[in-house]
């Protein structure tokens, strides 16, 4: 009886583990492969596999966040121009306007843009204002189209913004130089046209230039940004400040 039930107890055991007979395991792929499965190989893959995903989690999030996405960097720069230009200064803008106009969520504007200052920076950079055609027949007349352009300038996006930056320009350097950036063009084309009037001998030889530029200049930015007297016609306006200084500028 004990004989009996010692021989069952091996033969059932051997029909489990398939051990010296050459028979696969239940469930198994046979001793003689050698790639039989356990459960701790089963865990250890798994083990594996999540710290690989965190692995990669975590370099994503480490990872810089600027720029991941041109469409997502030009639609956050696109509504900070976009806001400026209705009337929001620099002080009011706010993240989660910005974040709300673009159609993404603050946190995609954080990770490419520390601060609201260093944003508005990068906006500007992006901002350009399209310069006047000269004729190149007349110094008074290529003087009266730069002069002209100022007013027209004044209702586009980029004349729009500038007076939400008046405030700004004197604490952020780095806004004033974005801003001297955005406008050289336009001063630099002036400064061509005296220079050109210089060597026709149009006019005199020792013209300042860069204190005629701004003589020219100034009454239509005070004027077009500040609307510094309302009861002038901003239309005559270029006529008469150039036909008012260039009998000085004359040889």
């Amino acid at each position: 009886m004990v004989t009996m039930m010692s021989t069952d107890f091996h033969a059932s055991g051997a029909e489990a583990t398939g051990a010296g007979s050459g028979v696969p395991a239940r469930g198994g792929r046979g001793a003689e492969s050698g790639n039989v499965a356990t459960p701790s190989d089963a865990a250890t893959r798994e083990d594996t596999a999540r710290e690989d995903t965190v692995t990669r989690e975590e370099e994503a999030r480490r990872a810089p966040g600027r720029p991941r996405s041109p469409r997502a960097d030009e639609a956050i720069i696109e509504a900070v121009l976009d806001l400026m230009a209705e009337g929001t200064s620099v002080e009011a803008l706010s993240i989660e306007a910005v974040a709300a106009r673009a159609g993404v969520g603050k946190a995609t504007i954080y990770r490419r843009w520390p601060n609201k200052e260093t944003l508005v920076v990068d906006a500007l950079g992006a901002l350009k204002e399209p310069l006047p055609e000269l004729a190149g027949e007349s110094i008074r007349e290529d003087l009266l189209t730069m002069l002209r352009s100022t007013t027209k300038a004044r209702e586009s996006r980029a004349g729009r913004i500038m007076p939400c930056l008046i405030p700004e320009l004197q604490r952020n350097p780095e806004l004033q130089r974005q801003y001297r950036r955005i406008v050289e063009p336009r001063r630099e084309r002036m400064r061509e046209v005296l220079r050109r009037g210089v060597a026709s001998g149009e006019l005199r030889a020792d013209l300042d230039i860069d204190v005629t530029a701004a003589l020219l200049n100034a009454p239509m930015v005070v004027q077009a940004v500040l609307n510094w007297n309302p009861d002038l016609d901003t239309s005559k306006l270029p006529e008469q400040i150039v036909d008012a200084l260039l009998p000085s500028m004359l040889a």
